[in-house]
């Protein structure tokens, strides 16, 4: 049996970013039953239109075969300013141009952690915003918001949090239910 194919992304570059270690928990939780692989974004060049006419980048032609390719996307963003992060809605930009639309209509987690005592929510309500004029098919609930999240990990950016980790198990099984139909 095939296992369901998940993509995973975040809006945070930092090397010790909870966001990123939380998606490294995801699959480290699911790894016998998904095959889940976590995008970078750093090669991700600033949209400009003006790129569309000529060559697109490789590194955008590759996300976005990726995104097409998967069954699911899990989006993992921090909070800037009230709201998510500016690679993230760069890679969200890019591929909303693809005259494929690869996320239209793909099943979506999205989850947030942050220092914050509200865990990203603001962040998560921004970009299920931007998830609608996409058309990507977003779970609604449960609503995941990591607050605090810095207590939630070890030195080593490992979850360490039993109730985190059971909300992200839920968020991932019901994404999974939603792909298996």
């Amino acid at each position: 049996m095939k296992k369901i194919k998940i993509v995973g992304i975040t809006g945070s570059l930092r090397q010790a970013s909870y966001n990123k270690a939380s998606l490294l928990a995801i699959k480290k939780l699911f790894e016998n039953k998904i095959d889940f692989e976590i995008l970078n974004l750093e090669a991700i060049p600033f949209f400009n239109e003006e790129m569309e006419s000529g060559n697109i980048p490789d590194s955008v032609v590759d996300m976005n075969n990726k995104f097409k390719e998967a069954d699911g996307i899990i989006i993992a963003t921090p909070e800037y300013n009230f709201s998510y992060a500016p690679a993230l809605k760069n890679a969200l930009d890019w591929a909303s141009r693809n005259n494929d639309y690869p996320l239209s209509g793909k099943p979506t987690a999205i989850y947030s952690c942050s220092m914050s005592l509200l865990g990203g929510v603001r962040a998560q309500y921004h970009l299920r915003q931007v998830a609608v004029a996409l058309n990507m098919d977003v779970i609604n609930k449960p609503e995941v918001c990591v607050m605090s999240c810095h207590k939630k990990f070890d030195g080593n950016l490992n979850l360490i949090d039993e109730q985190t980790i059971e909300m992200l198990k839920k968020l991932v099984e019901t994404l999974i239910q939603k792909i298996e139909g």
